[in-house]
């Protein structure tokens, strides 16, 4: 068992933010037969069920379909920007929705102003049975301009550099503030051998064409361990390279260059 399994289910997005890797594969919406057939392969494996790797998941045409049948054996979270949260904001069956509020710039022209009360107010009618997670994970010249906002939304005094970790601010609503990160890629210069990490032990990611990947930072697919689509999971699970990257991690070992080249932890 998986303490979550992150599952992307479109690797498309509305924005263009600087902070992320960019999406270079070939550009996919998951069918829903493609997602059935996922959700009936992963079943035993884990609890939660996250959107997420890359791309906007609010930008599939079904999402509020596969949000309701993946809730039927999974507690479902996802992550978005927040530009298209009024497709969900009557959905019942989602756990916790994470709200990157630092993806907020005015070159996609919409004003801070209707970016924001358009969240607000999908929060009101979200909160009543799903955990919202406001986050500032990345450096941006808005983040306090949008502080602002929901102070006065949500009648606080809190700066920026309040924020820790997490801050409750309402029944079921929290700020989230972490350090900005690096993402792992082949071209980057570090180079660290010795660290462990969580995928494989705590999780695995899913990308839209179906590879399985250790966690879900690895938004290329360069340690494609196999295909979901293709195979079962516990066949994915038991190859060599899956075995070999488990059993070193549990070493304090990163056998993958990927691995070496990343800093999250």
């Amino acid at each position: 068992m998986y303490k979550k399994i992150y599952l992307e289910i479109t690797n498309n997005c509305n924005l263009n933010c600087d902070f992320c890797i960019k999406n270079n594969r070939v550009k996919k919406y998951m069918s829903t037969n493609e997602f059935k057939i996922i959700l009936n392969k992963i079943k035993n494996h884990t609890n939660y069920l996250y959107f997420h790797v890359l791309g906007e998941p609010l930008l599939h045409p079904n999402i509020n379909e596969f949000i309701n049948e993946a809730s039927i054996n999974f507690k479902v979270n996802l992550t978005t920007n927040g530009y298209l949260i009024n497709k969900i904001k009557h959905n019942k069956n989602i756990r916790q929705i994470n709200i990157s509020l630092h993806s907020f710039d005015v070159r996609y022209n919409v004003t801070i102003e209707n970016y924001l009360d358009n969240i607000f107010d999908a929060i009101d009618e979200l909160k009543k049975t799903t955990y919202i997670s406001l986050r500032f994970w990345v450096n941006n010249n808005y983040n306090q301009l949008i502080i602002n906002k929901i102070n006065e939304k949500y009648d606080q005094k809190i700066n920026l550099s309040d924020i820790k970790k997490n801050i409750k601010i309402d029944n079921n609503l929290f700020l989230n503030k972490e350090k900005e990160f690096i993402w792992p890629d082949l071209n980057n210069n570090y180079y660290n051998e010795e660290g462990t990490c969580y995928g494989l032990i705590d999780h695995i990611g899913i990308l839209v064409d179906g590879t399985v990947v250790p966690c879900c930072l690895d938004s290329k697919g360069n340690i494609n361990l196999g295909n979901i689509y293709n195979e079962e999971l516990i066949n994915i699970i038991n190859k060599p390279r899956y075995q070999n990257m488990l059993n070193n991690f549990k070493n304090n070992y990163k056998c993958e260059l990927l691995c070496k080249k990343c800093k999250f932890l």
